[in-house]
C-alpha cells in the first residue's frame, strides 16, 4: 500500500519505522529528539488510521501554533521576534545541524546524520520554478518522513510569487521554509539566485516579505557575508526587519569558494549574532566536535551547520572524527570501532527504504570511501565503469575493500562525554 500526499512525493508505509539510535549517540540526543524517535511505534494501529490521522493532526498542530499570530503582516517587530524564539524553543533549540547540500542532503543521508547526533537538517537546495512546474521533480527531489524533523526546506528563487507557490506545497511538512541566498556557484550566477542576489537587496527583501506575509511556517535565510562587515550587518538587519525568523550565516564571501584555502570568518558571524535578535546559526570550519565547541564559544551562535565534513563522516556529530583530524600527540584517541564502510552500508540500507536518484547515491559512495579508494584505486575504477548501479554491486564493493584490509577506523576520544545542550555550550 502507498499513500500519496497531494502534489508531494509518495510516502511508503516504511517511513513510519523510526531508526534505532546507535549506542554512541545516547549522550548526544536532546530530550525532544529522543521523544520524537519513540513516536509511532505501536504496530497494532491500523495503517490507514495512522497516516490519515497523523497528517490531519500535524496540520492542526501547525495551525494552532501560528493561528493566533497569522497573518504575519499584522505583527509588530517585537511580536515577530518573540514568535521566532518561541518556535525555535518548541523545536528544542537544535544546535547540531546538517547544512543544505545540492544533491547531497537528501532524506537517507539526513536520517543517517540524525542517527549519529544531528538535531536538525536542511533539504538540498530546490529550484522553486521547477518545483512548481514538475511533479516528477517534486517526487524525486523532495522526500521526507515522520522522523525527519526538525526540517528546513530550502529553495533558490528570484521571483516572489513563484517562491510562494513552491513554499505552499511544502509548508505542512517542514519547520522552516528557507531561502538560499548563499550559493556562490556559476549555475547560481547564470540563474540569478543564491549569493548573486546580494547585488539586488530590494528583490531579496521582497522574497522574504512575501513568504512571511503568506505562510504559517516561519521563514529562514542562509547567507554569505559581504567583504565589508558593516554591509553584512546591514544586510542581516534588513532580513530580520523583513520577517526572517532565523538566519544561517556562512562566514565566507561570495568569492571565497575554496573552503580548504579560506577559513570562515567567525568574527563576522559573531558581529551578526550580536546585532540581531532572532536565532543565528554559524556555518564554516566545522570538521569535528572540537570545532563545534570552539565555534559556539567564539560566535555566540545558537547552532552550527556542517556540510562537506559530514559527507565524509556522517557520524561527526556523535564525536567521531577521521584520522586527518586526530592530532598525532593526542594520547586519548582510540579506535571508535566504526568506519566509513559501516556508515556507507547503513546509508545504502536507508536508500533501499527511502529511494532517491542513483546520482546522489553514487556521490555519497565516493565521499565516504574516498580515502579507501586512494589505497585501492582499481575498485574506484570498477565503480566508475558502472553506467547502471545496483545495491548488490555497491555492497560487493564494501565487501571487497574489507577483504583487502582497507579499513580506516574513525576515532573517538576517550573523554568523549561532551554534549552540546540547548542552553549551554557543553556538559
Amino acid at each position: 500500500m502507498r499513500f500519496k500526499i497531494p502534489n508531494l512525493p509518495l510516502l511508503s508505509p516504511k517511513t513510519l519505522n523510526p531508526l534505532t539510535p546507535n549506542p554512541h549517540m545516547a549522550s548526544l540526543l536532546t530530550a525532544p529528539e529522543a521523544q520524537a524517535r519513540n513516536l509511532h511505534s505501536d504496530p497494532t494501529r491500523d495503517l490507514d488510521d495512522v497516516l490519515c490521522s497523523d497528517q490531519h493532526q500535524q496540520q492542526e498542530e501547525q495551525q494552532k501554533t501560528f493561528a493566533d499570530t497569522a497573518p504575519s503582516r499584522c505583527l509588530s517587530g517585537e511580536s515577530r521576534i518573540e514568535r521566532a524564539w518561541a518556535h525555535w524553543s518548541k523545536l528544542g533549540r537544535p544546535k547540531l545541524i546538517v547544512a543544505p547540500m545540492v544533491d547531497n542532503s537528501e532524506l537517507p543521508f539526513r536520517m543517517l546524520c540524525r542517527k549519529y547526533g544531528a538535531d536538525a537538517a536542511y533539504t538540498p537546495m530546490l529550484h522553486s520554478r521547477i518545483f512548481t512546474e514538475s511533479e516528477k521533480y517534486r517526487d524525486q527531489e523532495f522526500t521526507t518522513c515522520k522522523e525527519d524533523r526538525p526540517l528546513f526546506v530550502q529553495f533558490c528563487a528570484n521571483d516572489p510569487e513563484v517562491l510562494l507557490e513552491a513554499a505552499k506545497r511544502v509548508e505542512p511538512y517542514c519547520d522552516y521554509v528557507d531561502i538560499n541566498l548563499g550559493c556562490p556557484q556559476r549555475i547560481a550566477r547564470r540563474g540569478n539566485y543564491g549569493a548573486f542576489l546580494m547585488d539586488n537587496l530590494p528583490l531579496i527583501k521582497s522574497l522574504v516579505e512575501n513568504l512571511v506575509q503568506n505562510l504559517h511556517v516561519p521563514v529562514s535565510c542562509k547567507v554569505r557575508i559581504f567583504p565589508d562587515l558593516q554591509d553584512t550587518i546591514k544586510y542581516a538587519k534588513m532580513l530580520e526587519d523583513a520577517g526572517c525568523s532565523l538566519l544561517a550565516v556562512h562566514g565566507r564571501t561570495r568569492d571565497e569558494k575554496d573552503q580548504k584555502k579560506v577559513r570562515a570568518n567567525w568574527d563576522a558571524i559573531k558581529a551578526v549574532k550580536n546585532s540581531l535578535r532572532i536565532p543565528v546559526l554559524a556555518n564554516g570550519n566545522i570538521r569535528h566536535m572540537d570545532d563545534v565547541h570552539d565555534c559556539l564559544e567564539a560566535t555566540g551562535a545558537d547552532g552550527v551547520l556542517s556540510a562537506e565534513s559530514l559527507l565524509e563522516n556522517p557520524a561527526l556529530f556523535a564525536g567521531f572524527r577521521t584520522a586527518q583530524w586526530v592530532p598525532g600527540n593526542e594520547e586519548s584517541k582510540k579506535d571508535g570501532k566504526l568506519n566509513q564502510a559501516d556508515l556507507l552500508v547503513e546509508y545504502l540500507k536507508l536508500c533501499e527504504q527511502y529511494p532517491v536518484p542513483w546520482r546522489m547515491i553514487r556521490a555519497h559512495v565516493h565521499k565516504m570511501l574516498g580515502e579507501w579508494f586512494r589505497i585501492h584505486p582499481h575498485i574506484r575504477e570498477d565503480l566508475n565503469a558502472q553506467s547502471i548501479l545496483t545495491f548488490e554491486f555497491l555492497y560487493s564493493i564494501v565487501d571487497r575493500l574489507r577483504e583487502l584490509g582497507a579499513g580506516i577506523p574513525l576515532h573517538l576520544k576517550e573523554t568523549n562525554a561532551a554534549t552540546i545542550c540547548a542552553n549551554g555550550l557543553a556538559n
